[in-house]
């Protein structure tokens, strides 16, 4: 289909007749600005979101979730170590590293509770084979 040579310039706006009764019209000067104005703000709002999203995740601690449940009577190795959150197979130093870390948390005279400092030290107990496990049996 062939362009008519038809041409109209209304200000900024050019119009061209394609085919009687459709008419193509074209902001110029006004559109490149205009367009890369927008791309610039999408741009820089997108990487305001990027870092601040990044800001959060860093300045968040990264707590794993604790044992919420209740206690048995006797506790036994995977209690303890839900207690500890480590793995009933860790070693000897690691049981201690980290019942270290938690009564420094939790211990009765910095403000923490006594009945979690008892079942904190009842569980470094058990995983270190200090204390016998009762049977149900």
């Amino acid at each position: 289909m062939e362009i008519a040579r038809l041409r109209l310039e209304i200000g900024n706006t050019r119009c061209w007749q394609t085919s009687p009764g459709v008419r193509a019209c074209v902001l110029e000067r006004m559109t490149t600005p205009l367009v890369v104005g927008l791309a610039t703000a999408a741009a820089a709002l997108t990487a305001r979101q990027i870092i601040l999203s990044g800001s959060r995740y860093m300045a968040s601690p990264r707590i794993r979730k604790h044992y919420e449940g209740g206690f048995q009577q006797s506790m036994t190795r995977r209690e303890a170590a839900l207690i500890l959150g480590i793995r009933e197979s860790s070693p000897l130093d690691r049981v201690k590293a980290t019942h270290k870390k938690l009564m420094i948390a939790n211990h009765p005279d910095s403000g923490g509770s006594d009945y979690v400092a008892a079942k904190v030290n009842e569980a470094k107990d058990v995983l270190l084979g200090k204390k016998k496990q009762e049977t149900i049996f």
